[in-house]
């Protein structure tokens, strides 16, 4: 049985076609009856709309685009409830992209939300995506960076000072007495890794009796995280870090497994090395030695790309918006036992 055309449902509703249209894009345009009735049709029939041929109309789709580094992190997944819940208000929807840090996944999705005419792209740059942003741009579909830096850039950004987060931490584990710090993360293609190593050494640097060693990982999962914990594990107590400084929670949370997966005493978290992590993601507080992080407004990020893009989407000749937050400190015990 063939689907109902709008056709259809204007011969059901005794009303022309250009009626059904407008109840369905602009029922204030029509009397309250008519509407019932239109609606009444649309019910018998069984009526879905072809969004896809409205779209090709009007030039844009009610959906906004979101490419984010890697899904599986939950700073991620609350970032795109803030989006979703702001885009909604509008009567938007938001589409999730999982660029997983890869070049080639990231361009397909740019492609993808370019095909299907967006009505705006926010986006967690991997690789260096500027020149495919402006030819979308020249499409009119409007972009914002997110979680991403951008001042002195062609585009909106909305980000967290993560050097200042970086100085954070350090100037936590330093304060608490630590002075072999490592710092874990990568890769360091990564923005947000590169200035989180950056305000930590800094601060290393302040502090002459203080060291800093980078221990890269491949990617900031839980998986790299225990087998950096692993490593850290087999070598000899003096030549072991007092502290950890993670580039976000998931590799934290993996070098806390690894550290005390063994069941004895080896080595402890506080006591022989502090570890804190960046995020502060539901999992840190709940953890086994709950995690000290630093922490950032995932949701409140999310809500704020998506009121710049609305703004520009409307108004294309705006300026660029850079709206940078600060990060905080969240003590918790992974950090605050005294040394014995």
């Amino acid at each position: 049985m063939a689907a109902a055309s709008v056709r259809d449902v204007a011969l059901r509703a005794n009303v022309s076609v250009g009626t059904v249209s407008n109840v369905l894009n602009r029922p204030q345009k029509v009397s309250a009856v008519t509407v019932e009735r239109v609606t009444q049709a649309i019910a018998e029939l069984g009526f879905i709309r072809n969004d896809a041929a409205r779209q090709l109309r009007a030039g844009r789709s009610k959906t906004v685009g979101l490419i984010v580094l890697d899904v599986r992190n939950p700073f991620f997944t609350d970032l795109a409830r803030g989006a979703e819940d702001k885009a909604a208000e509008s009567g938007l929807s938001v589409i999730l992209g999982n660029s997983d840090e890869d070049i080639a996944r990231e361009a397909n999705y740019l492609d993808l939300f370019d095909e299907q005419r967006v009505h705006g792209l926010l986006i967690s740059p991997f690789g260096n995506v500027e020149h495919r942003l402006e030819q979308l741009r020249s499409r009119g579909i409007a972009t914002v960076l997110v979680d991403r830096t951008s001042a002195g850039s062609a585009f909106s950004s909305v980000s967290v000072d993560d050097i200042a987060g970086g100085r954070l931490a350090a100037e936590h584990l330093v304060g608490i007495g630590r002075r072999r710090i490592a710092f874990v993360g990568g890769p360091l293609e990564i923005l947000q890794v590169r200035d989180r190593l950056q305000g930590c050494r800094e601060i290393v640097d302040a502090h002459p009796d203080a060291s800093l060693e980078f221990i890269a990982t491949a990617a900031l999962t839980v998986i790299e995280g225990r087998r950096v914990g692993q490593i850290l594990r087999n070598r000899s107590p003096d030549e072991r870090p007092d502290a950890v400084f993670a580039a976000n929670d998931l590799v934290a949370l993996g070098v806390l497994q690894a550290l005390m997966m063994q069941g004895d005493a080896s080595c402890r978290v506080p006591q022989d090395i502090a570890l804190i992590g960046y995020d502060d993601i539901d999992f840190s507080s709940a953890a086994v030695v709950p995690l000290s992080s630093i922490s950032q407004p995932s949701i409140l990020l999310g809500q704020t790309a998506v009121e710049i893009l609305l703004e520009e989407a409307e108004d294309p000749t705006l300026e660029p918006r850079h709206v940078e937050f600060q990060p905080e400190l969240v003590v918790r015990e992974s950090t605050v036992a005294t040394r014995e």
